[in-house]
């Protein structure tokens, strides 16, 4: 927990952000097309039909960050300090023992929730005796500390954190008290989510150099809208290696999430197909199938 991990949401992924609305009766459409610097993305929507998340493309900088206490900001730790009491409260609420052993934290940065601090509390008590919880802190006092379980004794208190209900409202909450200037970008939402729930996700990719793919590899990240209006974010996290695991969120109009999903990802066979002469200047990746979905990058 001394370390720090910078997780990195590759700009390649941005082009597979993937957007599909069927309406009836038809009605009149709009197209947004990303800077010309970017990979061509068209996204097609009906007039009139914000949607909550920035589906413009992810900077390569994005990133979520594991900091320990020593590489926090003071006014964070002040914060975190400040804290600590409201935190004890409300993990005893949930069952955990706070009050008991010796705990350290870190805090997890999430640029989509700008408005919180949010720390991953750990007690490790030797193998197979692990408890865990994040804690959200308000930077204002229009919010209120919020508890997210996620082990106890290396058992999950009640259903697995990803998928929980309490994890999901808590989550919808703390999205409520950030009171956005402007729409969040939607994988970094989804990257919060999956760390508050006790990830550390790195979304996964597609190897720089095509010889190296000697496995299949997990679909990009996507983001989809559904007929009836439901925005479905998901992506393969590549940190659980040597399995990805993907994850799910449903969110309505509005941005509450609905459901979320955790499950190990379906991989996509690829072959590497070698050149057959010297004018062939390198290797080509061709997927086993094609994977169509509604919108197409370039």
């Amino acid at each position: 927990m001394g370390s720090m991990e910078h997780l990195r949401v590759p700009h390649v992924l941005t082009a597979a952000a993937l957007i599909a609305f069927f309406c009836a009766p038809i009605v009149a459409q709009t197209v947004n097309e990303d800077p010309a610097n970017a990979p061509k993305v068209k996204v097609i929507r009906p007039v009139g039909t914000p949607l909550p998340f920035s589906v413009a493309p992810v900077a390569s900088g994005n990133t979520i960050e594991f900091l320990s206490v020593d590489r926090m900001t003071q006014g964070d730790r002040d914060l975190a300090a400040g804290a600590e009491s409201s935190i004890s409260e409300h993990a005893g609420f949930a069952g955990i023992e706070f009050n008991q052993g010796n705990w350290g934290y870190e805090q997890v940065v999430c640029p989509a929730l700008p408005n919180h601090v949010f720390l991953r509390y750990v007690r490790k008590n030797g193998t197979g005796d692990e408890s865990v919880f994040s804690a959200s802190i308000p930077r204002d006092s229009k919010g209120r500390v919020r508890i997210i379980p996620i082990l106890l004794r290396s058992y999950s208190l009640f259903s697995p954190a990803p998928v929980n209900v309490m994890t999901i409202s808590a989550f919808n909450h703390i999205r409520a008290e950030e009171h956005f200037d402007s729409a969040p970008e939607w994988i970094g939402t989804g990257l919060c989510y999956a760390a508050l729930a006790g990830a550390r996700p790195r979304v996964a990719m597609s190897a720089e150099d095509p010889a190296s793919l000697k496995v299949p590899v997990a679909a990009p990240a996507r983001l989809k809208i559904t007929d009836r209006g439901n925005i479905v974010l998901s992506f393969s996290d590549a940190s659980t290696s040597p399995r990805a695991m993907e994850w799910t969120m449903i969110f309505n109009r509005k941005g509450e999430l609905l459901k979320a999903t955790h499950k190990a990802a379906d991989l996509i066979p690829v072959k590497v197909i070698h050149p057959t002469s010297s004018a062939v200047k390198s290797n080509v990746v061709v997927p086993a199938k094609e994977n169509h979905d509604s919108v197409q990058s370039n």
